[in-house]
């Protein structure tokens, strides 16, 4: 019967790593690829280990290495700034919305919601951040229309709901004002919380090329993610004009290796910044939705 037991309590262990190995192959795959020149790709597949290792793909898209590192320094100032600005403009927002003393908690929550379900569109966007903002080929572009999302203060606010509000009745007995108790008391019990935010917001500015796009046209201020995303596009476009014209030379660009190495290149920061948010990641999940 022990045996039976231990084996029993084993499984949900054993299903995790299986889990875990599943999740850990295709990264592997996917960095085993970007090292695989174009005729072992064509010869063997995708394999977990090249079969001879080439640099042909980070060497095509380090062609103009200071480009990269100029887009990859726009992208992490952006980051940072955003991430930083988002968090506390959210946690403002959120704690009043979380105290039901505040006057105009239902009007402002109703606010917050309607931006979930509507908004003005692409072209009224578009209008505001170039003709009335004039953040047109500015870096502030790629910052401010992210800096509130309605979700994450739905989030940040049922966190703050599970704060016991004696400690902020115990705080005023004690002459706080408003400002001490959020920057003094709410903030620090609320870690787990700001640490899923943030987290999310830095996924978000750091995946995102659609407001390059949209808004910046100048080469000096250009995101890694819209650089690499014309890197791409260049490579497939000569593929396709080199496979209708025949020209074979043209046909050996790594075009499926380069892909790869792209992906490597944008989610590398981002697997060494997760583990530092990952135990307070669950937490500010599930935390906020347990109330009682």
């Amino acid at each position: 019967m022990v045996k039976i037991a231990r084996f029993v309590s084993l499984i949900p262990h054993m299903f995790l790593l299986l889990m875990s190995i599943a999740c850990i192959f295709p990264v592997v795959l996917v960095v085993s690829t970007s090292l695989s020149n174009l005729q072992n790709l064509y010869t063997y597949g995708y394999t977990f280990i090249p079969k001879q290792i080439s640099w042909d793909a980070y060497s095509y898209i380090f062609l103009d290495s200071a480009k990269i590192f100029r887009a990859y320094g726009i992208s992490i100032f952006v980051t940072i700034v955003g991430t930083c600005l988002s968090v506390l403009l959210l946690a403002m927002i959120a704690y009043p919305l979380s105290r039901r003393s505040y006057v105009y908690n239902r009007p402002l929550m109703l606010f917050v919601f309607f931006t979930m379900l509507f908004n003005g569109g692409l072209v009224p966007f578009y209008i505001v951040v170039t003709r009335y903002l004039h953040l047109k080929d500015s870096i502030w572009a790629l910052i401010l229309p992210y800096l509130i999302v309605p979700w994450f203060v739905l989030l940040m606010r049922t966190f703050f709901q599970s704060i016991p509000g004696e400690i902020i009745e115990a705080a005023k007995v004690d002459g706080c004002s408003e400002y001490r108790i959020f920057f003094g008391i709410i903030l620090p019990l609320s870690r787990p919380a700001l640490a899923t935010i943030a987290l999310l917001s830095i996924l978000k500015y750091w995946n995102d090329w659609w407001l390059g796009l949209l808004f910046i046209d100048n080469e000096q201020s250009v995101p890694l993610q819209l650089m690499l995303y014309r890197i791409m596009t260049n490579i497939q476009e000569l593929a396709r004009a080199a496979a209708e014209s025949g020209i074979r030379e043209t046909i050996e660009f790594p075009a499926e290796s380069a892909r790869m190495a792209i992906a490597v290149i944008v989610a590398g920061p981002m697997l060494f910044v997760f583990p530092f948010f990952q135990k307070y990641f669950v937490t500010g999940l599930t935390v906020g939705a347990i109330k009682g």
